[in-house]
């Protein structure tokens, strides 16, 4: 018995020594158990409690050791692809992803995997091995234990599964001040405490530090506001409301904004537009993936800024309804319209619109039957003819919002015209995959700029009064080309902003306006456009929010300084938002603007022009 316990152990050390040498960051490598041991027994210990269940269930060690390790290499795989892709590491909101993967995401994220035959083959060997350790190995103890191995089997079950649900009593383990924790960045938590640590640390933080909304804040804050809301909300609203055109298109920036395209124009499109329209930088909460994130702020005006442990909203927020732009468009007559070449149940888009205040949503299956596709997805002009479709030449306004899919990474698919991809021009120093993958996502983007016009032309040409609104969900995930081109600004790839458009495609005399914003703005931006004034909430974003909109970050991304002024504005809209999200805000509006603001009567015959949207905050625009 002695020495089978003394076997055990000097397998369990192995099994930590090698978890760190796997995890391969600074505070885990092997040799610092000498200095910091609890470092590396922290990040091996989930996997420890694993080979312990195994252990109970098999009676078999070395399989429990080589399976629980085998478990532990597939999470550092995956967390080398995201890092390789998106430039940040796992975050516990990246394992409901693995509910996705029988609602549509599978094809999506196999795209990441290697494409090289070798890590299968390895794992196959791997596989293969631990079934002959199954066959081959002799028990290590006799089946019946007189209940020993049942009571400890439950507690190891116990043990594991509060570590998974962040049950706080860990906290006193997993503690932050002793682990290096850095709550703004996983990556460098993860270099110093490891992987599994860093996943701890970051599911309890979230459990521990939950949005607590200051009513009391939030209402001082109003009340030094109320003046200029009184102003925004009293504006009367346009008599006739435009049909609202929204495409949230896929990955799309203007590559101008790199040192290699400094000089181009790969966006004539868009250029023209802005010409006679609003556009500017827009800043959004993620970078190369988690669309859907970007997507919420824009239909909410909410900024997950303030929400840490909303990381995928829609996979979060259940069929609870949400405040959103959706609801009052929808207040004011609106047939509200969602369109997505995609299926439904991906990012669970089908019940998050229900929830939003969607009246419909075209996904891929209401797509004609023939469709076409570019590269791996739909392409952008079947979302063009479909959204056209939807259009009504009669009855109530329309708003219809739509996603595309064809410019979404990886960049690794032949598109349909291989002599169009390789005519476009790369910089020089990006070769290989590299310069394949720059190709075919420039080739994608483009059609973009393309079908932006192509739609701009459609909305010129109909009757009825339109606003048609653009903007990239996010930068796309060529973290390699970033690393050897450079951004124009010097600017860390996290931080880059992508870029927005709103304009009225019949109006071609208004004079172009430049204005920075972030995603969760421009709902306010977009009602204002629209003739729609009487909604508080997104008069006072408009009014305050400029200010912060340079805050909108993807997470992991190096944060702008604040001076006093604006972290103080920050922190106070912290709980206006927080308050927003359940529902509590509106009674705090009214009670600050005398009493709940009924719609103004209408006095105008049209939209107010885009390009001449008031000024706000700081943020004011300037004419180019």
């Amino acid at each position: 018995m002695i020495l089978r316990i003394a076997v055990v152990l000097a397998m369990a050390l192995l099994f930590v020594l090698l978890t760190g040498l796997l995890d391969g960051g600074q505070g885990v490598l092997p040799l610092r158990i000498l200095d910091q041991p609890r470092f590396l027994f922290a990040n091996a210990w989930p996997g420890l409690l694993v080979v312990g269940l195994l252990l109970v269930t098999t009676r078999r060690l070395l399989l429990s050791f080589g399976l629980a390790y085998l478990l532990e290499v597939l999470v550092y795989g995956i967390n080398r692809l995201k890092m390789a892709n998106l430039g940040t590491p796992l975050l516990p909101a990246d394992f409901r992803m693995v509910g996705q993967l029988r609602k549509g995401g599978a094809h999506l994220l196999a795209g990441y995997l290697p494409h090289s035959p070798w890590p299968y083959l390895v794992m196959v060997v791997a596989v293969l091995v631990l079934v002959a350790a199954w066959r081959l190995e002799p028990p290590l103890f006799e089946r019946r234990t007189g209940g020993k191995r049942l009571a400890a089997g439950g507690a190891l079950a116990l043990l594991l599964g509060s570590l998974l649900a962040g049950w706080i009593g860990w906290a006193k383990v997993y503690n932050g001040h002793v682990l290096w924790m850095e709550p703004w960045s996983a990556a460098s938590t993860r270099d110093h405490a490891g992987l599994f640590s860093e996943l701890v640390m970051f599911d309890l933080q979230y459990n521990l530090h939950k949005p607590k909304p200051n009513s009391v804040v939030a209402e001082q804050l109003i009340s030094q506001s109320v003046h200029a809301l009184r102003q925004r909300i009293g504006m009367p609203n346009a008599a006739v409301l435009p049909d609202i055109v929204v495409i949230q298109s896929e990955s799309f920036f203007d590559p101008s904004t790199t040192n290699g395209y400094a000089h181009s124009d790969l966006t004539p499109n868009l250029r023209q537009l802005a010409a006679h329209g609003t556009s500017g930088a827009l800043h959004v909460p993620t970078f190369g993936g988690g669309t859907i994130r970007t997507e919420f702020e824009m239909l909410t005006g909410l900024s997950l800024r303030y929400f840490d442990n909303l990381q995928f909203p829609y996979l979060q927020m259940g069929r609870k309804q949400v405040p959103s732009l959706v609801h009052v468009l929808d207040e004011h007559g609106y047939e509200t319209v969602a369109v997505h070449g995609n299926d439904p149940t991906f990012w669970n888009r089908n019940t998050a619109f229900k929830a939003l205040g969607f009246q419909r949503f075209v996904s891929q299956a209401d797509f004609p039957h023939d469709a076409p596709n570019d590269g791996k997805y739909m392409a952008d002009s079947a979302m063009t003819d479909e959204i056209l479709s939807q259009l009504k030449d009669n009855g109530p306004p329309q708003f219809i919002f739509a996603i595309s899919i064809e410019a979404h990474g990886p960049y690794d698919v032949d598109p349909k015209n291989i002599a169009e991809r390789d005519a476009i021009a790369v910089p020089a120093g990006i070769e290989g995959k590299d310069k394949i993958a720059l190709q075919n996502y420039i080739y994608h983007m483009q059609h973009a700029d393309q079908e932006l016009g192509r739609l701009a032309a459609a909305l010129a040409n109909r009757q009825r009064p339109a606003l048609l609104l653009f903007y990239g969900d996010h930068l796309p995930a060529l973290t390699d080309v970033y690393r050897t081109d450079g951004f124009v600004d010097g600017g860390d790839m996290l931080a880059q902003p992508g870029t927005w458009l709103l304009v009225d495609p019949r109006s071609t005399t208004a004079p172009p306006v430049h204005e920075d914003t972030a995603a969760w703005l421009m709902p306010g931006l977009l009602l204002t456009a629209a003739g729609i004034h009487d909604d508080a909430y997104y008069a006072l974003t408009q009014q305050l929010g400029p200010q912060l909109a340079a805050l909108t970050r993807a997470p992991g991304a190096p944060q702008p300084d604040e001076d006093d002024a604006t972290r103080q504005l920050d922190q106070s809209m912290a709980s206006v938002e927080q308050l927003r999200m359940s529902r509590k805000l509106q009674p705090l509006l009214a009670k600050a603007l005398g009493a709940s603001p009924a719609p103004t009567p209408a006095a105008a015959t049209s939209p107010t022009p885009v390009a001449t949207v008031p000024a706000t905050g700081s943020g004011a625009q300037t004419a180019h």
